[in-house]
């Protein structure tokens, strides 16, 4: 036990080298210029220790994203329909404060991805890949119609972007507080596409009738009220 915690502290430490030698690298060389030996290379680690704990290049850069996926559906999927705002709310929070907690780094990675069309094609890919699991779970909540299908495919839609668009200003360092501003920005969301509001009822009426009187004559009295 012992000797696989110290292998999982030297693995993370080896991680931490390699993702700092390789931001470093980008921005001194660029991406493509970059390749995977020289990151190696200059974080102190063999070739094979590199693709032992990132399966490419890009790796390097985005954060495990099946993980997080994950981390979203787990939310999601341990909610109900009466629950479901609350559940995407906090499945939101999910994504943008693994970002966040990224400090630097995220900045760092925003920066690049901004310059290089493959990252930012990728990272597009990614976003993608949250809208649906929103739309599919926002989707199963409803009642099958085409009315319900329509505003989850749209609420998924702003709530990813709700989520960019925090990140984004957080990122350029225009956020003084990113747990107020996705608080007012998903509060906007369900505002939007808040179900509408079933009328009350009217007010009732009590009919007395006396026994002798017309019913054809009484029913024409009340059509007419």
């Amino acid at each position: 036990m012992t000797q696989s915690r110290e292998d999982d502290r030297r693995g993370r430490t080896a991680a931490a080298a390699i993702v700092d030698a390789a931001f470093r690298l980008f921005n001194e060389f660029g991406y493509d210029a970059t390749s995977v030996d020289d990151i190696a290379a200059a974080a102190g680690v063999s070739r094979s220790s590199f693709f032992r704990l990132f399966g490419s290049k890009e790796m390097v850069i985005f954060p495990d994203h099946d993980a997080i996926l994950a981390a979203v559906e787990e939310r999601l999927a341990a909610s109900t329909q009466k629950s479901a705002i609350l559940a995407v709310s906090d499945a939101v929070r999910v994504v943008l404060f693994h970002y966040i907690a990224e400090g630097p780094l995220a900045r760092r990675r925003y920066q690049l991805t901004s310059t290089v069309p493959a990252l930012r094609e990728r990272e597009l890919i990614s976003g993608s890949r949250y809208q649906q699991l929103f739309r599919q779970y926002i989707s199963a909540w409803g009642d099958g119609t085409e009315e319900s299908e329509r505003r989850g495919e749209l609420m998924a839609a702003a709530v990813v972007a709700a989520h960019n668009r925090v990140l984004r200003r957080w990122l350029r360092e225009e956020c003084e507080d990113p747990h107020v501003e996705i608080d007012e920005a998903m509060a906007q969301v369900n505002a939007l596409f808040a179900p509408p509001a079933t009328p009350p009822a009217g007010p009732g009426a009590i009919v007395v009738v006396r026994t002798d009187q017309d019913l054809a004559t009484l029913a024409e009295q009340l059509r007419s009220l």
